[in-house]
């Protein structure tokens, strides 16, 4: 699965660019809010979401892995396909979205093109608890490399079907075991296998 993609940006439209990579042009869609960032020539880097059909394969970039697991996330709601998702990106950030969400805002939800009033109160009940503030290391816990890394582990462990909040207690309790609170680059493998151990142990 691609979740990010590095390369130089080779076409660019409206709603739309081409990211060359390794000799291979990437098609991505996009808001119009990254795309007015991106510029023809340059280097970019950005998070993908990749949509599988069985007569397609779609990628959609995002600025960071928070608005591309927002993109996830609203793509759950009964009836929102992913272009819509794309839409309500490309009118709210994932700020705004969580704060339209929690204070039952249905008129911002109607403010995306192609979501009328039926789908707009199925978004806010479907996504009620859902999209929740990102979560944050604590201060002075770890580098950013760190907080990165351990990133990585808690989204192959949530890939695995764990529950993120049983994913970060079972890292703390491995990194305690080790007496650090950081994961250095070359560990990430090593505290993925160890942490799913650990759930093997209390099964």
């Amino acid at each position: 699965m691609i979740a990010a993609l590095q390369g130089t940006v080779s076409g660019l439209w409206l709603d739309r660019a081409i990211i060359s990579a390794g000799g291979v042009g990437f098609l991505v869609y996009a808001t119009p809010r990254l795309l007015g960032e991106l510029r023809l020539g340059e280097q970019t880097s950005v998070s993908i979401a990749m949509v599988v059909r069985e007569d397609a394969l779609t990628l959609f970039a995002f600025p960071d892995d928070e608005e591309r697991e927002t993109f996830e996330t609203v793509r759950s709601v009964t009836g929102i396909g992913p272009k819509t998702a794309l839409a309500l990106l490309a009118v709210h950030s994932p700020a705004d979205l969580r704060l339209a969400i929690q204070t039952g805002d249905v008129k911002a939800i109607q403010r995306v093109p192609g979501i009328g009033p039926k789908t707009a109160q199925r978004v806010l009940l479907e996504l009620g608890g859902k999209l929740v503030e990102p979560v944050t290391a604590k201060p002075g816990k770890a580098t950013d490399a760190g907080n990165k890394n351990r990133t990585q582990v808690v989204e192959a462990l949530v890939n695995l079907g764990y529950q993120s909040k049983a994913a970060e207690a079972a890292i703390d309790e491995v990194l305690t075991e080790r007496g650090t609170e950081t994961i250095s680059d070359t560990e990430v493998p090593d505290i993925l296998r160890a942490t799913l151990r650990s759930f093997g142990a209390k099964r």
